[in-house]
Formats: structure tokens, sequence, C-alpha cells
């Protein structure tokens, strides 16, 4: 019964932030409209669909107030980093496969060096700030600003259309009434309705989606500090048995796949049109957004608000660890993703376990 209640949560998180995350990402698409593919896979769908991971992390760092809660959020960011970068191209790679489209995706390498070089640097970025005990405001500043170069950078690249936009996707059919839909999470349909988009109606839909989001990881935080303790107590029931692990593990493991969920689906659904480099640059620009931001700008809030965060030698130890398995396990995808030509089935299979290892790795780690 201990286990079962956290875990029920999780779930009903996992299904929240998937069907909020569908909001987000239609009105964050009809905002970025312009931007071109590559651009716009790396920037907006990847900050639109780790808002999640933000929310979690900052989640963490309030609730638990201490390094813990900012293990909590290394774990969460860095579990995934590992999920997005080996689960998502491998489960785009079978999702085309399986629909018939095609036996293999094909992506521009120009991409793949773009995300996966910024990708890298920001790793190396984190790891440093660490290693030297630089969690401050101004280790949190460094990761901010490193997410505001690589922005830049890439809005001053963009020079083309996104051409793939259509005005009829923005239209729905509605067959139920507006309360009916609210309550089956489809904020599109009872918010927008068989209107068009425009920019007040999608903040508005952004904004509803973005407060379920925040609700739902507010759950996820509470769900993986039940299923962490030896034993707690819920809704008046007393002497449940948690799991007695550390939340780093935990939040590797669990809190990293259930905020992973709106990134997996929409680069399915971009992989299934034939947006392949949307498809990957999602999944790499989302961990870039990860590691500066999701992890910059609450480490910049909370320490400016409390002090620098202080490390004990085994939660460094752990912190560190995984970060360094996780830049190198970038390191070996980015190496897949530039040979050959295409990222085909056997390379979905090698990417699906290489992120089967990492969790071992984690598991034993602990052991």
């Amino acid at each position: 019964m201990g286990i079962i209640i956290p875990i029920i949560l999780i779930i009903i998180t996992s299904i929240i932030i998937w069907k909020s995350s569908d909001g987000f990402d239609v009105a964050s698409s009809y905002l970025g409209r312009n931007l071109s593919n590559g651009v716009k896979g790396a920037t907006i769908n990847a900050i639109s669909s780790s808002m999640p991971e933000l929310l979690t992390t900052i989640f963490f760092l309030i609730f638990l107030k201490d390094a813990e809660g900012f293990s909590g959020g290394i774990g969460t960011v860095a579990g995934s980093a590992v999920f997005n970068a080996m689960i998502i191209p491998a489960f785009s790679v079978i999702a085309v496969y399986y629909y018939g489209i095609s036996k293999n995706i094909k992506i521009s390498k120009n991409v793949v060096y773009r995300d996966s070089l910024a990708l890298i640097i920001a790793q190396f970025t984190l790891i440093l700030i660490i290693y030297f005990e630089l969690l401050s405001w101004i280790g949190g500043l460094i990761l901010v600003l490193l997410y505001g170069i690589y922005v830049f950078y890439m809005f001053f690249k963009a020079s083309s259309k996104n051409s793939n936009y259509n005005d009829d996707q923005v239209t729905n059919e509605i067959n139920s009434s507006r309360l009916v839909l609210f309550l089956k999470l489809d904020f599109h349909g009872s918010i927008i309705g068989n209107k068009k988009l425009n920019k007040s109606n999608s903040i508005l839909l952004l904004l509803i989606s973005l407060f379920f989001i925040g609700l739902s990881c507010l759950l996820l935080v509470k769900a993986c500090e039940l299923i962490g303790l030896a034993e707690y107590s819920f809704l008046g029931l007393h002497n449940l048995k948690g799991l007695d692990l550390p939340i780093s593990i935990v939040a590797v493991i669990i809190a990293a796949a259930a905020t992973s969920v709106p990134d997996t689906i929409l680069s399915i659904k971009d992989a299934k049109k034939g947006n392949y480099n949307d498809a990957i640059s999602n999944a790499l620009g989302s961990n870039i957004f990860d590691i500066c931001f999701a992890l910059g700008l609450p480490i910049l809030l909370y320490t400016l608000l409390y002090g620098p965060i202080v490390m004990n030698p085994d939660t460094l130890s752990f912190s560190l660890n995984i970060l360094v398995v996780l830049l190198i396990l970038t390191i070996l995808t980015f190496i897949i993703f530039i040979s050959g030509k295409s990222i085909g089935i056997w390379k979905a299979i090698i990417l699906l376990s290489m992120y089967i290892s990492f969790i071992s790795y984690v598991i034993f780690y602990h052991v």
C-alpha cells in the first residue's frame, strides 16, 4: 500500500503533464510559427516541453530547502537529459518504422553538430560549477547566461520561415461542451473551440496549460518524496512503507521519466509528420534548456534568497558521477547521430540499451 499510493500519484501527474503540455505546445507553436524548423524545435518546442523539469526542480528546492532538494533537481534534469537523448530518438525511429512511414530518419548534420556541441558545453560547465562549489547566484547566473547566448545565436541564425505551419491546423472540431472538454484536460478545445488561434487566446491557452503543469509537478515532487521515505503518513493512513531511497535516485528514475512525457510525445508527432530535424533538435534543445535554465534559474533564485547551496560529500559525489556519466553518454549519442546518413532501427536499439544501462548504473550505485 505504501508504494501503491505514490505510484498512483505519479501516473496521475504524468497524465496531467501530458494533456496540459498539448495545449502548451499548440500555443507556443503558434507564437513561434515564423521560425525555421530546426530553430523552432530547439527553442520553442524544447522550452514548452521542458516546463515540467523547470517547475519540478523549483519545487524540489522550495519544499526540501537544502542540498537534498538540489540533488532532486539534478536527478530530474540528468535523468530527463538521458531520457531525451536516447529514448526520444529511439521512439521516433520506432514510430515511423511501425507506421510504415520510413525505415529510418534523416536529420541535418548541422542541427546535430549545433545542438550536441552546445549541450556538451552546458554539461561540462555544470560539472565545473558543482566541482568548484559555485552553487551560488554566480553559478546560477552563469548557466542562465549560457542559455541566453544559445538562444541569441539560434534567433540570430534563423532566417527562413517555418513553412510547415498551416493556419488550418489551429481550428478544432468541437462536438462536446467546453466544460466537458476542460474536465478532459483538452484546454485547446475548451478555450479556443472552433475559433482560430490569435495572439491573445494563444497566450491564455499557454498560461492555463502552464498552471496545470505546475500543479502536476507539485504533486509529482510530493509523490517522489513519499516513495523515497522509509515510512510516512498520508490522508489519515499511518505507518505506510516507502522504498527508503535518496531523493536523487527517485528523481533520476521516476521524476525524470514523468517530466519527459511531453518531449517524447512532441518528438514522435514531429517524426510522424516528417519533421525529423524538429524531432531530434527538440530532444537536444530540451536538454540544453534543462541543464542551463531548468537548473540555472532555480539555483539563481534560491541562493539569492537563502544563500549558497552546500552539498555533503555523498550528495556531491553522486551528483558529479551522474553528470560525468551523462556527459559520456551525450558524446556517445553524438557519435551515433553523426555516423552514417540516418538513424535506423539498429541505432534505436543501441540507444535504448544505453538508457537501460544508465538506469542500472544509478540503481547499483546506490546499492
